[in-house]
């Protein structure tokens, strides 16, 4: 099926082309840049405190179990909220980068990466409503299946939360614009848009393969999420729906029902939705509930309604053209 995408077609006049073994290695490249963009900062606010924490390891003889204390102690670290909220508006380099280097590595416009004046408010406005649907949905179905129990919490911190939230931002739409505005779009100016979605939500879902808890059903329900975000974003043709959706899952789940995303670590939240399954098959494990079989069935489901959105759009623009 031909997709009609002005990203696509500015993607496709852009004048550095590659084949496409070339594009995925250069994407690499420019995502290690961004992840050490990104970790400068939370680097230097934690070095004393791992350094101190570390002080009695013998850092000299590594043997594997001084690597695993010395990860362990790091992530420890790393992962307090303060640290977390450092790290999450820290992402906004992944944004800045990945737009430099579309705009002056490949040569091609910001429209291209679905970056469009027009229509951006209610894109983004409709995103946030889907993104908050979908996560709502499936915490819902996770608790009336028994696999996940949820309470209110007491003393909840609103103003970390709205930190929190705030980050979140940040970092939804930093992803998208690295993976689907850059990857997927570049991909998509000479390939087919199922080669673009699919490596797209293929890289999307390694870029998290050191976070706990993965493995390869994880892996699948990330990808899932890539391909739903990339054919949101073909549907609207525009970045900014998608990195709603992206941000408003991310800021549901962590900091309002109270679940690790993507096995990151329990934060602040207005709701404490704990595991009350052992089944890890409903629960996702230590992943969370994004390892969870209930994530593959909902994001199946939205994946297949836009994809036939699409369709449906593409007939109407067909037959729009004949008349």
């Amino acid at each position: 099926m031909k997709i009609k995408s002005e990203m696509f077609e500015g993607s496709a006049k852009a004048h550095n082309q590659h084949k496409l073994i070339l594009t995925i290695i250069l994407f690499y490249v420019v995502f290690a840049i961004i992840a050490l963009a990104e970790g400068i900062i939370p680097y230097i606010i934690t070095a004393d405190d791992v350094k101190q924490a570390t002080s009695e390891l013998d850092l000299v003889n590594f043997d594997m179990e001084t690597i695993q204390k010395y990860i362990e102690i790091s992530t420890e670290i790393t992962t307090t909220t303060k640290v977390m909220i450092v790290s999450l508006f820290c992402t906004v380099f992944g944004t800045l980068i990945s737009m430099f280097y579309c705009r002056c590595g490949e040569m091609r416009s910001l429209r291209s990466m679905g970056v469009t004046k027009k229509k951006c408010v209610p894109s983004y406005l409709i995103g946030l409503g889907v993104g908050a649907l979908l996560i709502t949905l499936l915490v819902l179905v996770n608790v009336a299946c028994g696999s996940y129990s949820i309470s209110l919490c007491r003393n909840i911190n609103f103003p970390i939360i709205l930190l929190f939230a705030m980050g979140w931002f940040v970092q939804g739409m930093s992803e998208e614009f690295i993976f689907r505005g850059y990857l997927m779009n570049t991909i998509g100016g000479k390939y087919s848009p199922a080669v673009a979605v699919g490596i797209s939500a293929a890289a999307f879902s390694l870029a998290h393969i050191q976070n706990p808890g993965f493995n390869a059903y994880v892996f699948l329900n990330l990808a899932l999420f890539g391909v739903f975000a990339g054919l949101y974003m073909l549907l609207t043709d525009n970045i900014w729906g998608a990195s709603a959706i992206h941000s408003i899952w991310n800021c549901l789940q962590g900091n309002f029902y109270g679940i690790s995303v993507s096995g990151t670590g329990n934060y602040d939240s207005v709701f404490k939705t704990a595991q009350a399954s052992k089944n890890k098959l409903l629960t996702g494990g230590e992943f969370g509930i994004e390892g969870s079989v209930f994530t593959t069935i909902i994001l199946v489901a939205a994946s297949v309604i836009v994809f036939m959105m699409i369709k449906k759009k593409n007939s109407a623009e067909t037959a729009a053209a004949e008349a």
